[in-house]
């Protein structure tokens, strides 16, 4: 394949395919994982995990960007969109106030496949925890992020999780 053959619709096609065999990847490692030892220890160690691949991916992402560390609500806000998961799920991001940025997850493939399948949201809460604080963190040391809801926490219909991010004062 030459990419520079590829239109622009084929790229972001490419791309958003690359995103959901990766998130097919981390769910057919996490199935594997909580059969063998179950889901206690398949969360515990997707945590760990995630604490070391989600400070990889702000880093790459910023270097890609050209965002140097300190650049605050805003350099997170873009560093969100270029996220693999901004390819495969719905996601927003509200400013209500000035220093305050709101992540939202609005449809997410895996919270997507529980419930067709008649399953219960997965309980992915203290992943996020790990995930997005680290990611904000690696963006800008400054960035605290408290959770806002997130399974299995009750949510509202219009999104799986939403993430709050604000400066230190």
């Amino acid at each position: 394949m030459n990419l520079p053959d590829l239109s622009k619709e084929q790229l972001h096609d490419l791309l958003a395919d690359f995103a959901k065999r990766w998130l097919a990847h981390d769910g057919l490692w996490f199935q594997e994982v909580e059969k063998a030892w179950g889901i206690d220890e398949a969360i515990r160690l997707d945590t760990a995990a995630w604490e070391k691949f989600t400070v990889l991916e702000a880093r790459r992402i910023m270097t890609f960007l050209g965002l140097e560390s300190g650049g605050g609500l805003a350099a997170l806000k873009k560093a969100l969109g270029y996220r693999l998961y901004s390819f495969v799920n719905k996601q927003e991001i509200i400013e209500p106030e000035s220093g305050l940025l709101i992540f939202r997850m609005n449809d997410c493939r895996v919270q997507a496949a529980r419930k067709r399948k008649k399953l219960p949201d997965f309980p992915c809460r203290p992943v996020g925890l790990v995930e997005y604080s680290g990611f904000a963190r690696t963006i800008d040391p400054r960035i605290e992020t408290r959770c806002l809801a997130c399974p299995p926490d009750p949510h509202p219909a219009e999104y799986y999780c939403a993430w709050e991010f604000r400066m230190k004062s």
